[in-house]
């Protein structure tokens, strides 16, 4: 019974560590929905911890694979986070208060309620300017008191278990993509598993290849390309054909990567990459 429970906790802790850039693909998801404010850091830190309580609270015999299952979780943390939030920015707030402090003074000074060139002209800023402050105040009170409601049903009920063939094609594609990832040029694969599986920042991985922020996004656009064009030409062929490469040295490399790939495994090893439940299988 002793060694049980080390051996549980070694599991979660790996169950936890193979679904942590699950967390960071739902922040994302989450931050093109709100506010540029809204503190990343305090969202990953919400996900991760539900991620947490997920790997502690999830039961295989359910029949429902763990990144189902905590990903539903995870949204319904980050949602909590995210109706906890004042949703104005302090920018916003300040000026809405400077914003009110001058109406008050033109209703004293006029004896009616001052008209919105009269303010502008009081705040020494443009119409536009008071129109665009009064709708990020409007937008924030909206959002307080919805409180992302719109979304939490579709978002916090967990979604049917997937049949046994539709987990083999679920599991098949994963192990392209680790192929995928894998066969990628080595500048590329670096941006690659540095953004999206380490969340590491870009300025970060910009200093680690010697080059600027802005090349770090053009290599992690020109890897999700290949990426993507390499899955369809082994998945989807009717779609890898709607967009061929040209001729040329660009459509030589392109080829072979894309045999690189093909040459990384089989349907079995593939397949053995991850386990029934969809998680990774440690190597």
């Amino acid at each position: 019974m002793n060694g049980e429970a080390p051996a549980v906790d070694r599991r979660r802790e790996d169950i936890v560590r193979a679904n942590m850039p699950l967390v960071g693909h739902l922040v994302r998801e989450m931050l093109a929905r709100v506010p540029a404010h809204v503190n990343r850091d305090d969202l990953l830190s919400a996900g991760y911890a539900a991620l947490v309580a997920a790997a502690r609270g999830f039961d295989a015999e359910r029949g429902v694979p763990f990144p189902r299952f905590a990903a539903a979780r995870v949204r319904g943390a980050l949602l909590d986070e995210l109706r906890g939030l004042d949703w104005a920015s302090r920018s916003v707030r300040q000026r809405a208060r400077r914003t009110d402090a001058a109406r008050e003074e033109l209703i004293a000074e006029l004896g009616r309620t001052p008209t919105v060139p009269e303010l502008a002209g009081r705040l020494g800023c443009t119409v536009e300017d008071i129109e665009n402050a009064e709708g990020d105040v409007h937008r924030a009170t909206v959002f307080s008191l919805q409180g992302f409601a719109t979304a939490t049903a579709d978002d916090i009920v967990t979604e049917p278990t997937a049949g046994p063939e539709e987990m083999l094609i679920i599991r098949e594609r994963l192990g392209y993509l680790r192929h995928a990832v894998e066969a990628l040029p080595e500048r590329l694969r670096a941006v690659v598993q540095g953004y999206f599986f380490e969340e590491r920042p870009m300025a970060e991985i910009a200093t680690d290849l010697g080059v600027s922020e802005s090349r770090v996004s053009q290599l992690r656009a020109e890897a999700l390309v290949l990426l993507r064009d390499g899955m369809n030409t082994h998945l989807d062929p009717a779609m890898a054909a709607q967009d061929p490469p040209k001729e040329g040295c660009v459509a030589r490399r392109r080829a072979a990567y894309y045999d690189r790939i093909a040459s990384r495994g089989t349907l079995s090893t593939r397949l053995a990459l991850t386990g029934p439940d969809g998680l990774p299988v440690a190597a």
